[in-house]
């Protein structure tokens, strides 16, 4: 697995587990997934993830999540 693909996959599921969280326990959990959202825009405008970084330094290879 790739750090790419890592990413993809632990955003996906932060956005599903904040809305979940919002619907059965309380509203305000909907900033989960809108913290994901900014960092994935952040992200794509600075080429700078902290999860990508953290993934690099503990050893995940590198490579497309699309190849």
């Amino acid at each position: 697995m790739t750090v790419d693909r890592i990413v993809h996959i632990v955003a996906g599921l932060m956005v599903l587990l904040g809305v979940a969280l919002a619907h059965f326990v309380h509203p305000n959990w909907l900033l989960l997934p809108a913290f994901v959202g900014i960092n994935l825009a952040q992200s794509g405008l600075t080429n700078f993830c902290p999860l990508a970084f953290m993934l690099k330094k503990a050893g995940v290879r590198e490579g497309s999540c699309c190849s």
